[in-house]
């Protein structure tokens, strides 16, 4: 964890938005897992917990987009692999309670919904397009890695879900093999 206190308690944030959402986060447990004292929370973020909230999942999302700029372009299909195998570790630990950072804020409760809405569809649109350029430089034409591109997060953030409500990560590999499947028929790797 960094050593600078704005970034350990968005860090901190960012842990506790992944276990417990929004409104099961707490001041009290940002400050704990951050080592942060009490007078930083309005210091580092006068807004309060909707600014801390919102920080936070906006750096989450752009690590993810970070992460997807990485992924090969060698042919779609070596595309779709390499992003179903990088995102499987974080689904399986959906399977353990865990969950997506941006995808916890809109659940949100607070009064500041519309903002972290925003946030959090700015955070998927960024995630789309930057799959969609590396699908694209695999040599999809660009509408066709659009499409793919955004089944491929709806995959993602579905399999949070239901690998959290199953307790295992059998719903993340079954639809990561239909996935693998259909674009194998539709590119003929």
């Amino acid at each position: 964890m960094s050593s600078d206190t704005r970034t350990r308690m968005i860090e901190a944030t960012v842990e506790a938005l992944r276990c417990r959402g929004v409104a099961g986060m707490s001041f009290t447990e940002v400050l704990r897992d951050s080592g942060a004292a009490r007078g930083a929370i309005y210091h580092h973020f006068p807004g309060g917990k909707a600014q801390l909230v919102a920080e936070a999942a906006t750096r989450y999302g752009h690590d993810v987009c970070a992460h997807l700029a990485e992924l090969p372009a060698e042919s779609p299909q070596h595309t779709v692999e390499a992003f179903l195998a990088a995102v499987r570790s974080v689904v399986q630990e959906s399977a353990c309670g865990g969950g997506c950072a941006v995808a916890a804020v809109t659940v949100s409760t607070d009064a500041d919904d519309d903002t972290l809405r925003q946030v959090a569809a700015t955070a998927f649109a960024s995630w789309v397009d930057q799959l969609a350029e590396r699908l694209t430089t695999s040599g999809l034409p660009h509408g066709d890695a659009a499409d793919l591109a955004t089944t491929l997060i709806t995959l993602l953030q579905g399999a949070h879900v239901l690998c959290r409500a199953a307790g295992t990560i059998e719903p993340f590999d079954q639809v990561a093999r239909t996935a693998i499947e259909l674009v194998r028929s539709r590119c003929h790797d």
